[in-house]
């Protein structure tokens, strides 16, 4: 039998919308890892708020986090971790422009610490931090090293204006992404780093190729990873341009997408009986 690495994203993929793993794609999986295949998280998230996930499904792979900035494997030390942070003078020069457009607020994340601009207990509740701020006040006196990601809470009628500015002042050195609704949080990491990059490592450690690799996602982030591996699936609920990129389309994530295809595909049984969990 030919391995399949099968990478999730987590947010809009893997999980509901009240962020868990439903029963029939979690018994999927699990009929998934014991037909010999294996299981991959590949997120935009930090490790301490994927780990929960990592555990749950009881992986034994390397995980890919913040879209590829961070690839470590949590359980094997011998595996080469990456990280690839922001140069801390791009940093800095960012987080001055975005003072001078008096954003919300800016959170510097170097793997697992969180540093906050300005404390705020709004902001820590929104993202659900995990974790108290390593540090809180001006960003570029409390960073002593490069942030493996950047994320700035924008005013919203000047976003895409700050969004133009920090592209045309820094595109040879980061990737931008933007979040929708609610937040419209720009969201900044060293150019190079996204899915499909930490994906190869992970597939090199599992003595896979890429064409080899099933990978589910649904945003802009995904996108590389929907295009680079051998199946890219979008979820049903995907944007537009994931849905361009994927290879093929499933279910949405509410509608146990992961599962109808990975059982149809990877000649699984079917796990219909528990859909409404």
């Amino acid at each position: 039998m030919r391995k399949t690495l099968i990478a999730l994203d987590l947010d809009g993929t893997l999980l509901k919308d009240d962020k868990t793993i439903s029963t029939r794609t979690y018994k999927t999986l699990q009929e998934a890892k014991k037909a010999g295949h294996m299981i991959a998280i590949a997120t935009g998230r930090p490790y301490r708020a994927s780990k929960m996930y990592y555990q749950q499904l009881g992986l034994d792979t390397p995980i890919v986090n913040f879209n590829g900035a961070y690839v470590h494997h949590p359980g094997d030390s011998s595996f080469h971790t990456h990280h690839s942070p922001l140069e801390l003078e791009t940093a800095r020069t960012i987080i001055d422009t975005c003072q001078a457009f008096q954003v919300h607020n800016i959170m510097a994340e170097v793997v697992d610490d969180v540093f906050l601009h300005d404390y705020d207990e709004t902001f820590i509740d929104m993202f659900s931090l995990s974790t108290e701020p390593a540090a809180s006040g001006n960003l570029k006196k409390t960073l002593r090293t490069g942030p493996t990601s950047l994320l700035v809470y924008p005013q919203l009628e000047n976003a895409e204006k700050l969004r133009e500015l920090i592209s045309g002042k820094h595109a040879q050195g980061i990737e931008q992404r933007s979040w929708g609704a609610p937040h419209h949080m720009i969201e900044i990491i060293k150019t190079g780093n996204n899915k499909a990059a930490g994906l190869e490592k992970v597939a090199s450690y599992c003595d896979v190729s890429m064409e080899d690799v099933i990978a589910f996602g649904d945003e802009d982030n995904d996108l590389d990873m929907l295009a680079r591996t051998g199946t890219g699936v979008a979820m049903g609920n995907a944007a537009p341009e994931a849905k361009q990129a994927a290879k093929e389309v499933t279910f949405s994530n509410e509608e146990d997408g992961i599962a109808v295809f990975l059982e149809e595909r990877l000649h699984l049984p079917n796990m219909a009986m528990y859909q409404k969990n």
